[in-house]
Protein backbone atom coordinates (compact mmCIF):
# COMPACT_ATOMS: atom_id res chain seq x y z
CA UNK A 1 0.00 0.00 0.00
CA UNK A 2 0.88 3.47 -0.16
CA UNK A 3 2.45 4.56 3.04
CA UNK A 4 0.37 7.69 4.17
CA UNK A 5 1.28 11.39 4.95
CA UNK A 6 3.85 11.49 7.74
CA UNK A 7 2.53 13.30 10.21
CA UNK A 8 4.27 14.40 13.66
CA UNK A 9 2.70 14.95 17.08
CA UNK A 10 4.13 17.00 19.63
CA UNK A 11 2.83 16.38 22.95
CA UNK A 12 3.07 18.76 26.05
CA UNK A 13 0.43 18.24 29.45
CA UNK A 14 -0.47 20.72 31.50
CA UNK A 15 -1.30 21.08 35.08
CA UNK A 16 -0.53 17.40 36.07
CA UNK A 17 -1.47 15.16 39.25
CA UNK A 18 1.14 16.07 41.89
CA UNK A 19 2.19 12.79 43.06
CA UNK A 20 5.58 13.35 44.29
CA UNK A 21 5.60 14.25 48.02
CA UNK A 22 9.45 15.68 47.90
CA UNK A 23 9.49 16.96 44.84
CA UNK A 24 7.44 17.59 41.32
CA UNK A 25 6.48 15.10 39.01
CA UNK A 26 8.60 13.33 36.45
CA UNK A 27 6.13 12.59 34.23
CA UNK A 28 6.48 10.31 30.52
CA UNK A 29 3.91 9.69 28.48
CA UNK A 30 3.17 6.35 26.22
CA UNK A 31 1.25 6.55 23.39
CA UNK A 32 -0.70 2.68 21.99
CA UNK A 33 -2.41 2.57 18.95
CA UNK A 34 -5.54 0.63 18.63
CA UNK A 35 -4.93 -2.28 16.17
CA UNK A 36 -7.51 -1.74 13.11
CA UNK A 37 -10.70 -4.03 13.51
CA UNK A 38 -9.90 -5.25 17.62
CA UNK A 39 -10.10 -3.98 20.77
CA UNK A 40 -6.47 -4.43 21.51
CA UNK A 41 -4.14 -1.55 21.93
CA UNK A 42 -0.10 -1.68 21.55
CA UNK A 43 2.34 0.59 22.68
CA UNK A 44 3.65 2.86 20.14
CA UNK A 45 6.27 4.53 21.71
CA UNK A 46 7.30 7.44 24.33
CA UNK A 47 8.33 10.39 25.19
CA UNK A 48 11.24 11.17 27.20
CA UNK A 49 11.37 11.77 30.86
CA UNK A 50 10.81 15.67 32.10
CA UNK A 51 12.26 15.45 35.69
CA UNK A 52 10.65 17.89 38.42
CA UNK A 53 7.20 19.18 36.09
CA UNK A 54 3.48 19.50 36.19
CA UNK A 55 3.58 21.69 32.57
CA UNK A 56 6.19 19.07 30.54
CA UNK A 57 6.64 19.76 26.74
CA UNK A 58 8.22 16.75 25.02
CA UNK A 59 10.78 16.84 22.81
CA UNK A 60 10.63 13.16 21.55
CA UNK A 61 7.76 13.33 19.24
CA UNK A 62 5.62 10.52 17.60
CA UNK A 63 5.87 10.41 13.81
CA UNK A 64 2.45 8.39 12.12
CA UNK A 65 1.11 7.29 8.99
CA UNK A 66 -1.54 9.39 8.55
CA UNK A 67 -4.49 7.49 6.52
CA UNK A 68 -7.59 9.30 5.60
CA UNK A 69 -9.62 6.48 4.68
CA UNK A 70 -8.92 4.81 8.11
CA UNK A 71 -9.87 5.57 11.57
CA UNK A 72 -6.78 5.37 13.74
CA UNK A 73 -7.58 5.57 17.26
CA UNK A 74 -4.69 6.72 19.45
CA UNK A 75 -4.53 6.72 23.38
CA UNK A 76 -2.26 8.49 25.61
CA UNK A 77 -1.01 7.29 29.23
CA UNK A 78 0.54 9.93 31.39
CA UNK A 79 2.32 8.20 34.08
CA UNK A 80 4.91 8.86 36.91
CA UNK A 81 8.73 7.37 35.43
CA UNK A 82 9.78 4.74 37.50
CA UNK A 83 6.56 3.91 39.35
CA UNK A 84 3.27 2.69 38.60
CA UNK A 85 1.93 5.97 39.44
CA UNK A 86 -0.62 6.84 36.74
CA UNK A 87 -1.52 10.50 36.07
CA UNK A 88 -4.31 10.03 33.44
CA UNK A 89 -5.21 9.54 30.26
CA UNK A 90 -6.87 10.80 26.68
CA UNK A 91 -8.08 8.77 24.01
CA UNK A 92 -8.35 10.56 20.32
CA UNK A 93 -8.52 9.60 16.70
CA UNK A 94 -5.78 11.37 14.90
CA UNK A 95 -7.85 12.47 12.26
CA UNK A 96 -9.07 14.38 15.40
CA UNK A 97 -6.45 16.20 15.70
CA UNK A 98 -5.68 16.90 12.55
CA UNK A 99 -8.91 18.14 12.06
CA UNK A 100 -9.63 20.09 14.90
CA UNK A 101 -8.74 24.04 14.59
CA UNK A 102 -5.17 24.50 13.68
CA UNK A 103 -4.27 21.24 14.08
CA UNK A 104 -4.17 22.10 18.11
CA UNK A 105 -5.87 19.74 20.60
CA UNK A 106 -6.79 20.17 23.86
CA UNK A 107 -8.12 17.20 26.14
CA UNK A 108 -8.74 17.02 29.24
CA UNK A 109 -6.87 13.44 31.39
CA UNK A 110 -9.51 11.30 32.91
CA UNK A 111 -8.80 8.03 34.76
CA UNK A 112 -8.04 9.12 38.30
CA UNK A 113 -11.46 9.03 40.26
CA UNK A 114 -12.08 11.90 41.63
CA UNK A 115 -8.92 14.08 41.00
CA UNK A 116 -8.50 16.96 38.38
CA UNK A 117 -5.75 15.41 35.62
CA UNK A 118 -4.87 18.57 34.31
CA UNK A 119 -4.70 18.19 30.07
CA UNK A 120 -2.93 16.90 27.33
CA UNK A 121 -1.75 19.59 24.29
CA UNK A 122 -1.38 17.78 20.71
CA UNK A 123 -0.80 19.40 17.89
CA UNK A 124 -0.06 17.97 14.42
CA UNK A 125 2.14 18.51 11.92
CA UNK A 126 2.80 17.59 8.64
CA UNK A 127 6.11 16.36 8.09
CA UNK A 128 7.29 17.66 4.27
CA UNK A 129 9.61 15.09 2.90
CA UNK A 130 12.92 16.85 3.23
CA UNK A 131 15.14 14.06 4.31
CA UNK A 132 18.41 16.00 4.79
CA UNK A 133 20.03 15.38 8.39
CA UNK A 134 22.46 18.17 9.38
CA UNK A 135 24.84 17.73 11.93
CA UNK A 136 26.54 21.01 14.04
CA UNK A 137 28.20 22.10 17.28
CA UNK A 138 28.53 25.66 19.07
CA UNK A 139 29.64 26.98 21.88
CA UNK A 140 29.59 30.25 24.14
CA UNK A 141 31.19 32.80 25.88
CA UNK A 142 31.21 34.97 28.45
CA UNK A 143 27.59 33.90 29.55
CA UNK A 144 25.48 35.33 32.88
CA UNK A 145 26.76 33.80 36.13
CA UNK A 146 23.96 32.26 37.64
CA UNK A 147 24.69 29.77 40.41
CA UNK A 148 25.27 31.61 43.98
CA UNK A 149 28.66 29.27 44.19
CA UNK A 150 30.60 28.35 41.09
CA UNK A 151 29.46 29.14 37.27
CA UNK A 152 26.97 28.18 35.41
CA UNK A 153 25.89 25.09 34.15
CA UNK A 154 24.53 25.92 30.63
CA UNK A 155 22.26 24.09 28.03
CA UNK A 156 20.84 25.06 24.68
CA UNK A 157 17.09 24.38 23.98
CA UNK A 158 16.04 24.72 20.14
CA UNK A 159 12.41 25.35 18.83
CA UNK A 160 10.84 25.75 15.46
CA UNK A 161 8.53 27.36 14.77
CA UNK A 162 4.91 26.55 13.73
CA UNK A 163 2.73 28.13 10.83
CA UNK A 164 0.68 29.67 13.57
CA UNK A 165 3.41 31.86 15.16
CA UNK A 166 3.88 29.15 18.50
CA UNK A 167 6.82 27.68 19.32
CA UNK A 168 7.93 23.60 19.27
CA UNK A 169 10.83 21.91 21.08
CA UNK A 170 12.69 20.42 19.26
CA UNK A 171 16.58 19.61 20.42
CA UNK A 172 18.19 20.20 23.87
CA UNK A 173 21.61 19.86 24.21
CA UNK A 174 23.35 18.55 26.99
CA UNK A 175 24.59 20.10 30.10
CA UNK A 176 28.10 21.81 30.46
CA UNK A 177 29.05 21.94 34.18
CA UNK A 178 30.44 24.72 36.15
CA UNK A 179 31.08 27.22 33.11
CA UNK A 180 30.64 30.10 32.09
CA UNK A 181 32.41 29.43 28.52
CA UNK A 182 30.75 25.84 27.62
CA UNK A 183 31.65 23.82 23.76
CA UNK A 184 28.78 21.24 23.78
CA UNK A 185 28.76 17.99 21.73
CA UNK A 186 28.27 17.92 17.83
CA UNK A 187 24.36 16.78 17.55
CA UNK A 188 22.43 15.86 14.61
CA UNK A 189 18.75 16.84 13.46
CA UNK A 190 16.79 15.94 10.86
CA UNK A 191 16.43 19.11 8.14
CA UNK A 192 12.31 18.78 9.13
CA UNK A 193 12.42 18.67 12.39
CA UNK A 194 14.30 21.88 12.70
CA UNK A 195 11.96 23.74 10.11
CA UNK A 196 9.44 21.23 8.52
CA UNK A 197 12.05 21.89 5.42
CA UNK A 198 11.24 25.87 5.01
CA UNK A 199 14.49 26.97 5.36
CA UNK A 200 13.54 30.51 6.27
CA UNK A 201 11.38 29.67 9.10
CA UNK A 202 12.34 31.06 12.68
CA UNK A 203 14.48 28.63 14.44
CA UNK A 204 14.65 30.19 18.78
CA UNK A 205 17.16 29.06 20.31
CA UNK A 206 16.72 29.65 24.09
CA UNK A 207 20.32 29.47 26.54
CA UNK A 208 19.54 27.78 30.28
CA UNK A 209 21.67 27.38 33.32
CA UNK A 210 20.44 23.81 34.11
CA UNK A 211 19.71 23.25 38.49
CA UNK A 212 18.70 20.00 40.01
CA UNK A 213 15.77 20.68 41.16
CA UNK A 214 14.00 21.28 37.93
CA UNK A 215 13.86 25.36 37.61
CA UNK A 216 16.00 25.88 35.37
CA UNK A 217 17.56 29.86 35.23
CA UNK A 218 17.06 31.33 31.80
CA UNK A 219 20.35 32.97 30.59
CA UNK A 220 19.18 34.96 27.02
CA UNK A 221 17.91 33.72 23.68
CA UNK A 222 18.60 34.45 19.75
CA UNK A 223 16.93 33.87 16.74
CA UNK A 224 18.37 32.36 13.52
CA UNK A 225 16.95 30.14 10.43
CA UNK A 226 17.91 27.09 8.74
CA UNK A 227 19.28 28.97 5.83
CA UNK A 228 21.03 31.93 8.29
CA UNK A 229 22.79 28.59 10.12
CA UNK A 230 23.76 26.79 6.83
CA UNK A 231 26.06 29.83 6.06
CA UNK A 232 28.54 28.65 8.69
CA UNK A 233 29.51 26.01 6.41
CA UNK A 234 32.36 28.57 5.03
CA UNK A 235 32.54 31.22 8.53
CA UNK A 236 31.75 30.84 12.02
CA UNK A 237 28.44 33.04 12.75
CA UNK A 238 28.48 34.52 16.36
CA UNK A 239 24.85 34.79 17.81
CA UNK A 240 24.33 37.29 20.70
CA UNK A 241 22.30 36.05 23.56
CA UNK A 242 19.55 38.69 24.73
CA UNK A 243 17.86 38.77 27.87
CA UNK A 244 14.90 40.79 27.38
CA UNK A 245 13.85 41.67 30.78
CA UNK A 246 17.56 42.60 32.01
CA UNK A 247 17.75 44.79 28.45
CA UNK A 248 14.52 46.57 29.93
CA UNK A 249 15.73 47.40 33.49
CA UNK A 250 19.53 48.12 32.61
CA UNK A 251 20.66 50.96 30.29
CA UNK A 252 24.13 49.86 29.90
CA UNK A 253 23.32 46.22 29.25
CA UNK A 254 25.02 44.82 26.17
CA UNK A 255 24.77 41.13 26.07
CA UNK A 256 24.60 38.24 28.18
CA UNK A 257 26.91 36.42 26.37
CA UNK A 258 27.57 34.79 22.58
CA UNK A 259 27.12 31.83 20.87
CA UNK A 260 29.15 30.50 18.17
CA UNK A 261 28.68 27.77 15.82
CA UNK A 262 31.55 26.18 15.43
CA UNK A 263 30.55 23.74 12.69
CA UNK A 264 27.24 22.76 10.28
CA UNK A 265 27.00 20.05 8.05
CA UNK A 266 24.45 18.67 6.08
CA UNK A 267 23.60 14.70 4.87
CA UNK A 268 20.77 13.25 2.73
CA UNK A 269 19.37 10.33 4.59
CA UNK A 270 18.48 7.82 1.80
CA UNK A 271 15.65 5.35 2.46
CA UNK A 272 14.78 1.99 1.24
CA UNK A 273 12.53 3.03 -1.69
CA UNK A 274 15.85 4.93 -3.10
CA UNK A 275 18.01 2.49 -2.95
CA UNK A 276 15.21 0.02 -4.70
CA UNK A 277 14.44 2.25 -7.05
CA UNK A 278 18.38 3.27 -8.18
CA UNK A 279 18.81 -0.63 -8.95
CA UNK A 280 19.56 -2.62 -5.87
CA UNK A 281 18.35 -6.32 -6.46
CA UNK A 282 16.84 -8.23 -3.55
CA UNK A 283 17.98 -12.04 -4.22
CA UNK A 284 15.71 -14.40 -2.41
CA UNK A 285 17.01 -18.13 -1.29
CA UNK A 286 14.81 -20.56 0.57
CA UNK A 287 16.17 -23.29 2.99
CA UNK A 288 13.29 -25.72 4.03
CA UNK A 289 14.13 -28.27 7.47
CA UNK A 290 13.82 -31.69 5.97
CA UNK A 291 14.33 -33.46 9.32
CA UNK A 292 12.94 -36.51 11.21
CA UNK A 293 10.95 -34.18 14.09
CA UNK A 294 8.36 -33.06 11.14
CA UNK A 295 6.84 -36.51 10.81
CA UNK A 296 6.47 -38.56 7.89
CA UNK A 297 5.22 -36.36 4.44
CA UNK A 298 2.45 -38.97 4.13
CA UNK A 299 1.05 -39.10 7.82
CA UNK A 300 -1.47 -36.23 8.43
CA UNK A 301 -0.02 -35.27 11.75
CA UNK A 302 3.12 -34.20 9.74
CA UNK A 303 3.90 -30.43 9.23
CA UNK A 304 4.96 -31.68 5.94
CA UNK A 305 1.84 -33.27 5.04
CA UNK A 306 -0.04 -32.27 1.58
CA UNK A 307 -3.87 -32.83 1.90
CA UNK A 308 -5.43 -31.93 -1.70
CA UNK A 309 -7.64 -29.42 0.60
CA UNK A 310 -4.47 -27.32 2.15
CA UNK A 311 -1.36 -25.77 1.80
CA UNK A 312 1.52 -27.50 4.71
CA UNK A 313 2.66 -24.84 7.20
CA UNK A 314 6.01 -24.52 5.23
CA UNK A 315 3.94 -24.24 2.04
CA UNK A 316 2.23 -21.01 3.52
CA UNK A 317 5.06 -19.61 4.91
CA UNK A 318 7.17 -19.61 1.86
CA UNK A 319 4.37 -18.62 -0.25
CA UNK A 320 3.38 -15.49 2.53
CA UNK A 321 6.81 -14.32 2.25
CA UNK A 322 8.17 -15.22 -1.23
CA UNK A 323 5.37 -13.61 -2.82
CA UNK A 324 6.22 -10.09 -1.75
CA UNK A 325 10.04 -10.47 -1.52
CA UNK A 326 9.70 -11.23 -5.17
CA UNK A 327 8.21 -8.04 -6.65
CA UNK A 328 11.86 -7.10 -5.81
CA UNK A 329 13.92 -9.59 -8.07
CA UNK A 330 13.79 -8.98 -11.50
CA UNK A 331 14.72 -12.27 -12.63
CA UNK A 332 12.33 -14.19 -10.42
CA UNK A 333 15.08 -16.84 -10.32
CA UNK A 334 15.40 -18.41 -6.22
CA UNK A 335 17.45 -20.79 -5.30
CA UNK A 336 15.79 -23.35 -3.45
CA UNK A 337 17.68 -25.72 -0.45
CA UNK A 338 16.31 -28.72 1.44
CA UNK A 339 18.75 -29.89 5.06
CA UNK A 340 18.41 -32.74 7.13
CA UNK A 341 17.74 -35.26 4.80
CA UNK A 342 19.45 -38.81 3.34
CA UNK A 343 19.83 -38.04 -0.25
CA UNK A 344 19.40 -40.12 -3.42
CA UNK A 345 21.07 -41.66 -4.96
CA UNK A 346 23.56 -42.82 -2.13
CA UNK A 347 21.71 -41.79 0.70
CA UNK A 348 23.91 -39.20 2.41
CA UNK A 349 22.89 -36.77 4.97
CA UNK A 350 22.70 -33.26 3.25
CA UNK A 351 22.57 -29.96 4.76
CA UNK A 352 22.39 -27.96 1.73
CA UNK A 353 20.80 -29.90 -0.87
CA UNK A 354 19.30 -28.55 -3.95
CA UNK A 355 15.52 -28.75 -3.84
CA UNK A 356 15.09 -28.89 -8.31
CA UNK A 357 17.79 -31.72 -8.03
CA UNK A 358 20.15 -29.46 -9.96
CA UNK A 359 23.72 -28.73 -7.95
CA UNK A 360 24.98 -26.74 -10.60
CA UNK A 361 21.97 -24.66 -11.14
CA UNK A 362 19.89 -24.88 -7.40
CA UNK A 363 17.00 -22.07 -8.51
CA UNK A 364 13.61 -22.68 -9.28
CA UNK A 365 11.65 -20.04 -11.36
CA UNK A 366 9.21 -18.26 -8.87
CA UNK A 367 7.42 -19.10 -6.25
CA UNK A 368 5.18 -21.92 -7.31
CA UNK A 369 8.47 -23.24 -9.19
CA UNK A 370 9.81 -23.62 -4.91
CA UNK A 371 6.79 -24.99 -4.34
CA UNK A 372 6.74 -27.47 -7.09
CA UNK A 373 10.71 -28.50 -6.33
CA UNK A 374 9.74 -28.86 -2.49
CA UNK A 375 7.01 -31.33 -2.98
CA UNK A 376 8.82 -33.16 -5.57
CA UNK A 377 12.02 -33.33 -3.04
CA UNK A 378 9.19 -34.94 -0.12
CA UNK A 379 8.62 -37.54 -2.48
CA UNK A 380 12.56 -39.03 -2.90
CA UNK A 381 14.69 -37.41 -0.04
CA UNK A 382 14.36 -39.15 3.04
CA UNK A 383 13.76 -36.92 6.51
CA UNK A 384 16.53 -37.41 9.22
CA UNK A 385 18.70 -34.93 10.92
CA UNK A 386 20.12 -33.31 12.64
CA UNK A 387 19.22 -29.80 12.43
CA UNK A 388 21.93 -27.59 10.59
CA UNK A 389 21.75 -24.04 9.98
CA UNK A 390 25.15 -23.10 9.41
CA UNK A 391 26.13 -25.04 5.67
CA UNK A 392 23.09 -22.99 4.05
CA UNK A 393 23.95 -19.87 5.86
CA UNK A 394 27.76 -19.86 4.63
CA UNK A 395 25.99 -20.84 1.16
CA UNK A 396 24.31 -17.98 0.76
CA UNK A 397 26.95 -15.73 2.48
CA UNK A 398 29.40 -16.94 0.38
CA UNK A 399 27.30 -15.77 -2.78
CA UNK A 400 26.72 -11.98 -1.06
CA UNK A 401 30.80 -11.83 -0.43
CA UNK A 402 31.25 -11.63 -4.27
CA UNK A 403 29.20 -8.67 -4.99
CA UNK A 404 29.69 -5.66 -1.72
CA UNK A 405 28.78 -2.53 -4.04
CA UNK A 406 24.99 -2.10 -2.54
CA UNK A 407 23.93 -3.71 -6.41
CA UNK A 408 22.67 -6.69 -4.93
CA UNK A 409 21.19 -7.70 -1.55
CA UNK A 410 20.18 -11.65 -0.20
CA UNK A 411 17.47 -12.72 1.98
CA UNK A 412 17.81 -16.33 3.36
CA UNK A 413 14.37 -17.17 4.59
CA UNK A 414 15.06 -20.43 6.71
CA UNK A 415 11.68 -22.67 7.69
CA UNK A 416 12.32 -24.82 10.45
CA UNK A 417 10.24 -26.99 13.33
CA UNK A 418 12.98 -26.50 15.77
CA UNK A 419 15.68 -26.92 17.96
CA UNK A 420 18.67 -26.44 16.36
CA UNK A 421 21.70 -28.82 16.22
CA UNK A 422 24.97 -26.29 15.56
CA UNK A 423 24.17 -23.49 17.29
CA UNK A 424 27.79 -22.53 17.83
CA UNK A 425 28.31 -22.74 14.21
CA UNK A 426 25.08 -21.00 13.12
CA UNK A 427 26.11 -18.35 15.51
CA UNK A 428 29.46 -17.80 14.22
CA UNK A 429 27.76 -17.95 10.12
CA UNK A 430 25.54 -15.27 11.00
CA UNK A 431 28.40 -13.02 13.06
CA UNK A 432 30.58 -13.59 9.66
CA UNK A 433 27.00 -12.80 7.55
CA UNK A 434 26.14 -9.66 9.87
CA UNK A 435 29.13 -7.64 7.57
CA UNK A 436 27.44 -8.96 4.15
CA UNK A 437 24.83 -7.40 2.12
CA UNK A 438 22.12 -10.46 3.19
CA UNK A 439 19.20 -10.52 5.94
CA UNK A 440 17.85 -13.82 7.03
CA UNK A 441 14.57 -14.83 7.73
CA UNK A 442 13.46 -17.94 10.26
CA UNK A 443 9.89 -19.13 10.14
CA UNK A 444 9.43 -21.75 13.51
CA UNK A 445 6.45 -23.85 12.24
CA UNK A 446 5.14 -26.57 14.48
CA UNK A 447 4.45 -26.38 18.40
CA UNK A 448 8.17 -26.18 19.71
CA UNK A 449 9.92 -24.15 21.88
CA UNK A 450 12.45 -21.39 20.15
CA UNK A 451 14.16 -19.99 22.79
CA UNK A 452 17.37 -20.72 20.33
CA UNK A 453 15.99 -18.58 17.51
CA UNK A 454 15.21 -15.29 20.08
CA UNK A 455 18.72 -15.35 20.90
CA UNK A 456 19.47 -15.33 16.97
CA UNK A 457 17.54 -12.41 16.07
CA UNK A 458 19.42 -10.32 18.34
CA UNK A 459 16.62 -7.73 19.06
CA UNK A 460 17.32 -7.63 23.08
CA UNK A 461 20.61 -8.51 22.72
CA UNK A 462 23.54 -8.07 20.19
CA UNK A 463 24.45 -11.73 18.68
CA UNK A 464 28.44 -12.65 19.63
CA UNK A 465 30.82 -15.42 18.80
CA UNK A 466 33.69 -16.49 20.33
CA UNK A 467 34.07 -12.45 21.62
CA UNK A 468 33.27 -11.25 18.21
CA UNK A 469 29.82 -9.21 18.53
CA UNK A 470 27.35 -8.82 14.91
CA UNK A 471 28.12 -5.90 13.08
CA UNK A 472 24.32 -5.47 12.24
CA UNK A 473 21.38 -7.11 13.86
CA UNK A 474 20.25 -9.69 10.40
CA UNK A 475 17.86 -11.84 11.60
CA UNK A 476 14.14 -11.83 12.38
CA UNK A 477 12.40 -15.08 14.08
CA UNK A 478 8.72 -15.26 14.44
CA UNK A 479 6.82 -18.04 15.15
CA UNK A 480 4.10 -19.72 12.48
CA UNK A 481 1.81 -20.47 15.60
CA UNK A 482 1.48 -17.27 16.24
CA UNK A 483 0.08 -16.20 13.09
CA UNK A 484 -2.64 -18.94 12.34
CA UNK A 485 -6.15 -17.84 13.63
CA UNK A 486 -9.10 -19.52 14.53
CA UNK A 487 -11.68 -17.72 12.17
CA UNK A 488 -9.49 -19.64 9.08
CA UNK A 489 -9.05 -16.18 7.37
CA UNK A 490 -5.33 -17.51 5.86
CA UNK A 491 -4.96 -14.64 3.46
CA UNK A 492 -5.12 -12.31 6.67
CA UNK A 493 -3.28 -14.09 8.82
CA UNK A 494 -0.59 -14.88 6.05
CA UNK A 495 -0.43 -10.81 4.98
CA UNK A 496 0.54 -10.24 9.08
CA UNK A 497 2.95 -12.69 8.88
CA UNK A 498 4.84 -11.28 5.89
CA UNK A 499 4.52 -8.06 7.41
CA UNK A 500 6.13 -8.96 10.40
CA UNK A 501 8.78 -11.21 8.99
CA UNK A 502 9.61 -8.50 6.14
CA UNK A 503 9.50 -5.33 8.62
CA UNK A 504 13.06 -5.20 9.41
CA UNK A 505 14.15 -6.00 6.13
CA UNK A 506 14.28 -2.34 4.68
CA UNK A 507 16.39 -1.04 8.03
CA UNK A 508 18.82 -3.73 7.72
CA UNK A 509 19.36 -2.88 3.93
CA UNK A 510 19.73 0.58 5.12
CA UNK A 511 22.04 -0.49 7.78
CA UNK A 512 24.56 -2.22 5.50
CA UNK A 513 24.56 0.55 3.03
CA UNK A 514 25.17 3.44 5.92
CA UNK A 515 28.27 1.15 7.49
CA UNK A 516 29.91 0.91 4.18
CA UNK A 517 28.61 4.16 2.59
CA UNK A 518 27.09 3.13 -0.61
CA UNK A 519 24.57 6.08 -2.31
CA UNK A 520 21.60 5.21 -4.01
CA UNK A 521 22.39 5.06 -7.93
CA UNK A 522 20.21 7.62 -9.24
CA UNK A 523 16.97 6.31 -10.95
CA UNK A 524 16.83 7.55 -13.95
CA UNK A 525 14.04 9.96 -14.56
CA UNK A 526 11.33 8.55 -16.04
Amino acid sequence: SVPGTKVELPVSCRNLLDMDTFSKSDPVVVLFVQVSGSNEWKEFGRTEVIDNTLNPDFVRKFVLDYYFEEKQNLRFDVALFGTQDFLGQAFVALGEVIGSQRGRLERPLTGVPGKRCGTILLLAEELSNCRDIVTMQLCANKLDKKDFFGKSDPFLVFYRSNEDGTFTICHKTEVVKNTLNPVWQPFTIPVRALCNGDYDRTVKIDVYDWDRDGSHDFIGEFATSYRELSRAQSQFTVYEVLNPRKKCKKKKYVNSGTVTLLSFSVESEFTFVDYIRGGTQLNFTVAIDFTASNGLPSQPTSLHYVSPYQLSAYALALKAVGEIIQDYDSDKLFPAYGFGAKVPPDGKISHQFPLNNNVENPSCAGIEGVLESYLQSLRTVQLYGPTNFAPVINQVAGIAAQVTDGSQYHVLLIITDGVISDMLQTKEAIVTASSLPMSIIIVGVGPAEFEAMEELDGDEVRLSSRGRYAERDIVQFVPFRDYVDDSGNQVLSMARLAKDVLAEIPEQLLSYMKTRDIKPRRADPE
